[in-house]
């Protein structure tokens, strides 16, 4: 049973969070997201012309992702490149963000996100598309809500909040990883995936858990883009 967590948060607490856009002067829109040990960097450039031409749709816009986990975000150096992971979590990002952008105002062009974990302490694909998100707003995107992604899991029969690597870590707890994402005013689920094994009514629990925690997310990415535009202002 796991009654109390390793670094003695609340079941339903989230890590201590940071949030703001502006931080890639040469890009369209760009947003940091920390939350905990984990830091996520997002640029967008575009709405540009589509390149390779034959991804080209003539009734709505692309988008192009790239998710990086830079080599010096892990206590053990990352190997650099692109692997299998990357490309899974770049096509999770642009599947939520296809979602969330209204492509169909945006007929044949692309836009592009690139995403750079600078620190990594769990939730980075969470962490890497809420900091998307916002650098999209920031980019003056026509979009139908923010995302707001957090994982949530189980682990020793207790439902707990915004995991860190090392509770992902707990296999002798049975420890499960549930990264889920929202579009909150749609009240619609763009991300849910599952590393491990849970009940159907615990996965439940699961995912109200994570809603909470992603309205909380939320809130600070608008808060973030409220300081953007009062700071220009």
């Amino acid at each position: 049973m796991y009654e109390k967590r390793l670094d003695n948060r609340g079941f339903d607490e989230l890590r201590p969070m940071e949030a703001e856009t502006g931080v890639v002067p040469n890009a369209k829109g760009s947003a940091r997201f920390r939350i905990g040990n984990t830091e996520a960097i997002a640029a967008v450039y575009g709405p540009e012309e589509v390149k390779p031409k034959h991804f080209e749709k003539f009734d709505r816009g692309i988008i192009m992702c790239k998710y990086d986990m830079l080599p010096f975000s892990v206590p053990d150096r990352a190997k650099p490149g692109f692997d299998r992971r990357d490309t899974e979590i770049s096509q999770v990002i642009t599947n939520a963000l296809s979602r969330a952008i209204r492509l169909e105002e945006m007929p044949r062009s692309m836009i592009t996100v690139r995403v750079y974990v600078t620190q990594a302490d769990a939730g980075t694909r969470c962490a890497s598309l809420t900091a998307a998100s916002m650098a999209c707003a920031d980019a003056g995107l026509p979009m139908r809500d923010l995302v707001a992604a957090v994982a949530a899991g189980y682990i020793g029969g207790s439902v707990c909040l915004d995991l860190t690597k090392d509770e992902e870590d707990l296999h002798d707890e049975g420890a499960t990883d549930v990264p889920i994402a929202f579009l909150p005013s749609k009240d619609e689920i763009v991300l849910l995936q599952l590393d491990g094994k849970v009940g159907h009514e615990e996965l439940n629990e699961v995912i109200k858990m994570g809603k909470i925690g992603a309205m909380k997310i939320y809130e600070l990415e608008k808060e973030a883009l409220r300081r953007r535009v009062s700071n220009e202002s």
